[in-house]
């Protein structure tokens, strides 16, 4: 049996990346702050800065009952944007194919790293891991380069009166979700090239009988134990 743990080092470095990085893309898709409103009339968002999220919009403000007040903006509602209905989509595909993707480089690495017989997946696993990983991070880097632009263009959106929210605010910035959202998905990007890049398994590993495997295995030997030396204690106890 080939042993190919001194192989897979950096993909287990992009295995620990991977877990990362979709944990990053879960807390991406979660928070407000995507986008940051600088409004000019505080009557009701007293404090002068609104978030806006793919699910929601918030702003804190001291003349409605609650202090911190949310509306859900959901894929349905006629006054989202391209951008915010994209991103719903893709970073909830994002979540589910990281998962994915972390499942089965956990197994490609248990097939490295684990004396497993049967390997004649471990080529499948490591190619569709990397693919996942790389699926991953453009599904999530896509409505976040998409949400900058918007920014950087100061497009505005038509929220109904109910949100409380201006017509368009004085200015408005890139939110910290955004930035967690491109170091994420940049850390996906990595883990499925190091896993698409890893060659020794389809490069070595292939129908081999037992004897070519048993040759290998004494190739990795210290000097001296690869070689038969009788034991003459055995024939002198054979012989009496």
């Amino acid at each position: 049996m080939i042993y190919l743990s001194r192989t897979a080092h950096w993909q287990f470095l992009g295995l620990m990346f991977g877990f990362l990085a979709w944990i990053l893309i879960v807390t991406t898709t979660g928070l407000n702050d995507w986008r940051l409103w600088t409004v000019d009339n505080v009557s009701v968002i007293t404090s002068g800065l609104a978030w806006v999220g793919i699910w929601r919009a918030c702003f804190f403000t001291h003349a409605l009952p609650s202090f911190e007040t949310c509306q859900s903006i959901s894929i349905s509602d006629s006054f989202v944007p391209a951008e915010i209905i994209v991103a719903q989509v893709l970073m909830v595909l994002a979540v589910i194919s990281g998962l994915a993707g972390n499942i089965i480089a956990a197994l490609a690495m248990r097939m490295a790293y684990f004396s497993v017989e049967d390997r004649k997946n471990i080529k499948l696993f490591f190619r569709l891991a990397g693919t996942l990983y790389l699926l991953t991070g453009g599904m999530c880097l896509t409505p976040l380069i998409w949400n900058v632009t918007s920014v950087r263009n100061n497009r505005t959106i038509d929220f109904p009166p109910e949100f409380n929210f201006p017509a368009a605010p004085v200015k408005q910035q890139v939110g910290s979700a955004v930035g967690v959202g491109i170091f994420a998905s940049i850390m996906m990007l990595i883990s499925g090239l190091l896993f698409l890049c890893y060659r020794y398994a389809w490069k070595t590993l292939g129908p081999t009988n037992s004897t070519d495997t048993t040759q290998a295995q004494r190739s990795d030997w210290p000097n001296g134990l690869n070689q038969g030396i009788d034991n003459p204690a055995f024939h002198t106890e054979e012989m009496s």
